[in-house]
């Protein structure tokens, strides 16, 4: 069995580090850069890097701003937001990022997923899948940070993606992000059963319960955590941090990486 990782997911909006709710409103809360030293003393294994206005705007990513957070971080970073073609995801893997986050642009080009997998392996292709509830209670992806209906179920779309080459999935509720109020366990326990390769579950975590429930109940290989490690508590100030090591083990999580062998093996 894959041991449950704990991942820190950063926002970044116009440069600087935000915090959204629904993918809608946002709070500022600060120097990417500097949020990466202090995850660096709280010994934090791996990180992903969003540029949520990257697929707004219709434009690359960052590379001055990725280039400062390769320099700052000790530990293995994902970065998605504007990656179209493997030109680009060459260069951010060379800037020294570990991991590719596709969302936007693998609907538009599904072939992306597959031509970043052949050209860097599945472990360094990670599918982004933003999923917004209906009235009639059915999943449904959303692209553009969640503007945009791709008339996608979030199920077929991640079985979809795995069949490319994706060789992890970050599964979001965009219902749930940044509510505090917990997982979409539905959401995640369907997509989980659906593939074979790795799931990480994100918004809405507000508790250590909700993160033992993502992994136990959902199915999550993983868990992206927000809100929990850039503010004190729900409706309180800045503070970035990260549970330690003993609160990880309370919670059923390993701190240690997953490696390729280990993700080969589970499909």
């Amino acid at each position: 069995m894959l041991r449950s990782r704990l991942i820190p997911c950063l926002q970044i909006r116009k440069g600087s580090l935000v915090k959204t709710r629904q993918f809608g409103e946002f709070s500022y809360i600060g120097d990417p850069a500097n949020t990466c030293r202090i995850f660096n003393e709280c010994e934090v294994d791996e990180l992903a890097v969003v540029d949520i206005y990257a697929s707004v705007e219709g434009r690359g990513p960052n590379f001055d701003l990725l280039n400062e957070l390769a320099e700052e971080c000790f530990m293995p970073v994902a970065y998605g937001g504007g990656v179209t073609n493997v030109g680009q995801a060459e260069k951010v893997l060379r800037l020294g990022m570990e991991k590719i986050i596709v969302g936007t642009a693998g609907y538009v080009n599904p072939e992306l997923f597959a031509e970043i997998a052949k050209s860097f392996g599945t472990q360094c292709v990670i599918a982004a899948i933003d999923v917004k509830s209906g009235f009639s209670g059915s999943k449904s992806c959303r692209s553009h940070s969640g503007r945009k209906s791709t008339g996608q179920h979030a199920v077929e779309w991640a079985r979809r993606v795995e069949g490319l080459g994706a060789g992890e999935i970050l599964l979001t509720s965009i219902d749930q992000e940044g509510t505090w109020e917990g997982f979409d366990i539905e959401l995640i326990r369907s997509v989980s059963d659906a593939v074979s390769i790795p799931v990480i579950a994100h918004g809405g975590a507000g508790t250590h319960d909700d993160i033992r429930e993502a992994v136990n109940e959902g199915g999550a290989s993983a868990v992206a955590l927000g809100n929990m490690v850039v503010f004190q508590k729900k409706d309180m100030g800045v503070l970035v941090n990260f549970p330690s090591e003993a609160e990880r083990e309370a919670m059923g999580l390993h701190p240690a990486l997953v490696t390729d062998s280990e993700i080969a093996g589970q499909r």
